[in-house]
């Protein structure tokens, strides 16, 4: 079958109703791109036979070789369904569908078959009776990636779409991306369609009976389903939580008329809501059942129509019953439930009429192959398959030639795109005001122009479109750069136009009229110039790069040449005029695989690609109507996981430094996940989610986007600094560098930073080199509960911070107000529970750190106000005026901790007291100033030395970086799994059978510094059988001092003098501190009395 013409898609994009914008998710291996290529053989864009193989949009070399995805693909299909008008039927009873994938089974698509053999078939109908009405569609496809370290890809994707297609393995069942993506999609209001594939390998693989398939299956839809409740329970009680908030907000300096009972009753009466709607389940149409790679599906509406004739039943009432406890009575012919059962031993109906027919046919045509069964089965079903094909030694082949006419996937799976997933301006509806208003709980209604343009989905009005990320395209892809694929029909035109010529030419000939004299050397020398014109012209495009945005329009329609606002991931409408900037519009694509289409505009409702904004959005942004006054920022928080593995690049040949850091611009615009930074010390640094991404970004700098030989780094991996109380070793040389000792031992031979005699552990006397300042800090760690808290809402104590202390001005949303009190009143309860050195200090804290949102503390200890005082009359010299040194000095001292220069985590600093010395105040109030100006930057170093001399005073521990590690193998590779997580210092947390499969499912926390290289290692060891999923969890204690020695009797005994054991610790230690060019104490010569003898060969 022919591609369909692009003039038909495009001229489909303004039909809103009628335009699908969807994605595919899943766990990596769950067959996302294979259920794509069904897909696209359905629009004649692959041959069907192909699909499942070619992998059509895995357009990279690296994602062909690895068989996974690496980045988003976008296409766009048509589909063409016919609805039959019947004036004594209901036109939504039935309906006929034309899909191109089924070009080889005619009577699949004329209408030949009859409903009892063929549920992908259309009804008989007679032409006096039925009248066909034809619907044309748009569907919009997205295939993302699976694999966790591409998990960013899944928010550009979901952000985009407005339904998905989730995928589980029937075999694996539900993974950790399967939550991942279910959660992202749930978060973006996207709808979605399960789709349990890889069916066969119940048959095939592990030989289920039907009913043991049925059970299996029954198990998947609960697990999936728990996991949407529990998405749903957790929305319940956040909303609850708000209208409490609000309902006491309300309340505050009013008498309360309720009695103490309601007050406690309240508290844990949840209101209940209907959630019926966000579950699975076949009766409602959102559940298919595939096998991508054998290219069929079904719903169960597709055999309720084939058997209610035949049952007597009303279609709709046999769709609820055909999946569940209900059975046929063998003797009256009629539906009954579990009690109308009574002992006897009945099969379900699902198994009975649906799968029995599935596993008959892989039974005579794969498990034990049969020809004269399958010739029978064929017949049957009424299909018309090919002898040639029937005689095929490739059962494989047979087997999906007989199930892509009667259960096709893509009539099967755009059909439930259409009737299940929502058309943009429905979807609107819901998504807008949630995306516009996400921490309201029932939100307001519309009143500007540009919201009720979005939530309506109108093109006539102004423009809002969402750049989801940047996509980097070859300039040879370019439509404008690529000569013309002529069509059929433009080819014939042209034969019929030199037809015409040569007939009128020989007429000419023959009444004698002269033509002109054409010479043969000068017409080949034209066509030698012009394509030498066009080969220069390619080698020209060669190599190199254009950005276009992968784009999402809500409202309005954008056009070639209009000029747009575009808005920065940090817009805001109070500050309307900062990360605002305008563009043209340069082009407009449609995305069609490995493909653009250009475009003159593109109306609200549709994916596309825009040109222009190289420059003006980095990896993601918001484009505005150039009309309309401020903006709206739509730029959301994804449930990527940060960047964790850093390494440091430099070109092998120094000259081409420059192509590097261009290639590295295009790198940090191209992948939305990835972090390109440049040190302190002039290093170019990545940050990746993962190894896999790592090897991605090195592939794509130097094979597209630097175009240079490379030299990499080790891996850097992040560490964290922290104290505990336990009994201090003493502190080695080899925990600073040779002029930071010197440095100590002048400081302490003049008493400038010293540890207090009299103060509690870790109190700290220093003053500045010049004698103008004193300070007294106690360092102490913070208290579990409180440090946990501090960590893991990192993004709600920016908030806190920004309003509080009064970064930005923000108090203009009231999300932000709501925020800042939350975080006040847990602070408040969790100093609190924290004893009574810690009650009421929140009130009292100076500064978060590092970077002002850390988890580490500065804390107000002096019973005076410590803020920096505003410019006043008063010129006279106050410790106010010290306190931006102060939190300066301890900002630095948490970025860079005393062991190897890693952040702190976990420790508050309390300053006890701050004085200005005589000699600075008997200066005159100008001298003075200038003086403390000079003292200001003595003050900084002096506060962070005493800082970590003060950390230093506990016993120090250092954090390692953690991946949380998922494993599905089988049992007799369990041991091989065991001992290369026991082998690279990782710790089993859980594992469990998978009931009804030989599956294992393992979950293990392992250290990132281990981790490189652990993937290949697994798969050696286990040949294959077993392939982990890393994704970063947390910073975990390593509870092991760097400077332990030994020191006990026992210990001398044990290890001796030298430790011959190694310290972890103090390796990890040594190893960063050597990066960073940092002193190490090393010893060169080893067990020097120790004498070896090598035997000569």
């Amino acid at each position: 079958m022919p591609s369909i013409p692009e003039a038909q898609l495009i001229r489909l994009q303004a039909n809103q109703e009628h335009v699908r914008n969807i994605c595919i998710l899943a766990h990596v291996d769950h067959g996302k791109t294979t259920l794509s290529d069904s897909l696209l053989a359905s629009n004649g864009i692959i041959s069907s036979k192909l699909a499942g193989k070619v992998r059509y949009l895995d357009s990279r070399e690296d994602e062909q070789e690895r068989g996974i995805t690496m980045e988003s693909s976008a296409i766009s299909l048509y589909f063409k369904i016919m609805r039959r008008v019947n004036a004594a039927a209901s036109a939504a009873q039935s309906a006929t569908v034309t899909d191109h994938s089924n070009a080889s089974a005619p009577e699949a698509n004329s209408g030949a078959s009859t409903p009892a053999d063929s549920p992908g078939s259309p009804k008989i109908s007679t032409p006096g009776e039925v009248k066909a009405n034809a619907e044309e569609y748009l569907v919009n496809l997205i295939d993302s990636p699976g694999h966790v370290d591409f998990s960013g890809e899944v928010s550009t994707a979901s952000r985009l779409c407005d339904g998905a297609l989730v995928l589980v393995d029937a075999v694996e069942g539900v993974c950790t991306q399967t939550h991942t993506v279910l959660r992202q999609a749930w978060r973006e209001c996207v709808r979605p369609v399960l789709v349990i594939n890889k069916i066969d390998r119940l048959i095939t693989e592990l030989q289920f009976t039907p009913m043991e398939a049925y059970i299996h299956l029954n198990k998947i839809l609960e697990q999936v389903n728990a996991v949407m409740g529990t998405f749903f329970s957790e929305n319940v009680m956040e909303e609850d939580y708000r209208k409490k908030a609000e309902k006491k907000k309300g309340q505050e300096g009013k008498e309360s008329t309720t009695t103490g009972l309601e007050d406690t009753f309240s508290d844990w009466h949840v209101e209940t809501q209907d959630d019926s709607h966000i579950y699975f389940h076949p009766s409602q149409g959102n559940v298919i059942f595939a096998s991508a790679i054998d290219g069929w599906a079904f719903r169960v509406d597709q055999f309720a129509a084939i058997y209610a004739q035949k049952l007597g039943m009303k279609e709709a009432v046999l769709r609820k019953c055909l999946w569940g406890d209900f059975y046929l009575d063998p003797k009256t012919k009629r539906v009954i439930g579990y009690k109308g059962l009574k002992g006897r031993a009945l099969k379900p109906l699902a198994i009975h009429l649906v799968l029995d027919n599935v596993w008959k046919i892989y039974d005579v045509v794969v498990v034990q192959p049969d020809r004269e069964m399958t010739e029978k089965v064929v017949k049957s079903l009424n299909l018309k398959v090919l002898p040639r094909d029937m005689r095929s030694k490739d059962t494989r082949a047979i087997l999906t030639t007989i199930f892509s006419q009667w259960l096709p996937l893509s009539t099967c799976v755009l059909l439930a795109v259409v009737e299940q997933l929502p058309s943009p301006p429905a979807a609107q509806k819901i998504r807008m005001p949630k995306m516009l208003h996400p921490f309201e709980t029932t939100p307001p209604e519309a009143t500007e122009d540009w919201e009720k343009g979005m939530i309506n989905c109108d093109p006539s009005s102004g423009v809002v479109a969402y750049v989801s990320k940047m996509v980097s395209v070859p300039l040879d892809v370019l439509p404008k750069n690529k000569r013309k694929v002529l069509t059929a029909e433009e080819m014939r035109q042209r034969g019929r136009i030199t037809r015409e010529h040569l007939i009128a030419s020989a007429k000419a000939a023959e009444i004698g009229e002269t033509g002109v004299h054409l010479d043969v050397d000068e017409v080949i020398e034209n066509r030698a110039r012009m394509e030498a014109e066009e080969k220069a012209a390619a080698e020209e495009l060669e190599g190199k790069e254009a950005l276009i945005g992968f784009s999402r329009i809500y409202s309005g329609t954008v056009r070639v040449g209009q000029k747009l606002k575009v808005l920065g991931p940090k817009y805001n409408p109070a500050q309307p005029t900062l990360h605002c900037s305008e563009i043209t519009v340069d082009s407009l694509f449609m995305i069609m695989g490995r493909d653009l289409i250009g475009l003159d505009q593109v109306p609200a409702g549709n994916v596309f690609g825009i040109g222009g904004l190289e420059g003006h959005v980095l990896k993601y942004g918001t484009l505005w109507s150039a009309e309309w006054e401020g903006g709206q920022n739509l730029v959301g928080k994804g449930l990527e996981t940060a960047p964790i593995v850093r390494v440091a690049l430099e070109p092998e040949n120094p000259s081409q430094m420059a192509q590097l850091v261009r290639g590295l611009q295009l790198l940090n615009q191209a992948d939305p996940a990835v972090q390109v930074l440049t040190q302190e010390t002039g290093e170019h640094v990545i940050l990746t989610s993962g190894e896999v991404h790592l090897q991605r970004c090195m592939a794509d700098l130097r094979e597209r986007f630097a175009r240079i030989e490379i030299s990499m780094s080790e891996p850097i991996v992040p560490f964290r600094e922290t104290a505990i109380d336990a009994p201090a070793q003493i502190v080695t040389s080899s925990a600073m560098s040779a002029s930071e000792a010197a440095q100590a031992r002048e400081q302490q031979a003049e008493k400038l930073i010293t540890k207090s005699e009299t103060g509690a552990r870790g109190t700290i006397n220093a003053t500045t080199p010049n004698r103008h300042v004193r300070l007294v800090v106690r360092t102490v760690p913070i208290p579990e509960e409180l440090k946990k808290y501090l960590v893991e809402h990192a993004e709600q104590i920016q908030t806190y911070v920004e309003t509080t202390l009064g970064l930005k001005d923000l108090t203009a949303f009231h999300e932000q107000e709501k925020i800042k009190v939350k975080v006040a009143q847990d602070l408040a309860t969790l100093f609190a529970k924290a004893g009574e050195d810690w009650k009421g200090k929140d009130k009292d804290i100076l500064a978060f750190g590092p970077r002002r949102i850390g988890p580490n503390l500065l804390i107000n200890n002096l019973g005076v106000d410590f803020q920096r005082r505003n410019s006043s009359e008063d010129s006279s010299l106050t410790i106010q005026d010290l306190a931006e040194s102060v939190q300066t000095g301890f900002q630095m001292a948490t970025n860079s901790g005393p062991l190897c220069g890693e952040p702190m985590q976990g420790m508050a600093f309390f300053v006890q007291k701050v004085e200005i010395l005589e000699d600075a105040q008997n200066n005159d109030s100008g001298e003075g100033r200038s003086k403390m100006a000079v003292s200001s930057g003595q003050l900084i170093t002096t506060m962070r030395d005493a800082c970590r001399l003060g950390f230093l005073e506990w016993s120090p521990r250092l954090m390692l970086a953690m991946y949380s590690c998922d494993i599905q193998t089988t049992a007799d590779v369990l041991g091989k799994v065991y001992a290369v997580i026991a082998r690279r210092k990782g710790k089993i947390l859980h594992e469990e059978m998978k009931e009804g499969t030989p599956f294992f499912s393992i979950q293990a926390l392992l250290p990132v510094v281990e981790s490189f290289g652990f993937s290949d290692d697994i798969r050696k060891k286990t040949s294959g059988a077993a392939s982990p999923q890393l994704i970063f969890s947390h910073f975990e204690l390593l509870d092991i001092d760097p400077f332990w020695v030994p020191n006990t009797v026992e210990e001398l005994e044990d290890l001796g003098e030298k430790a011959d054991r190694e310290n972890i610790a103090k390796k990890y230690m040594d190893v960063v501190r050597k990066r960073k060019g940092l002193f190490v104490e090393q010893k060169i010569v080893e067990h020097a009395e120790k004498q070896r003898t090598l035997r000569k060969n």
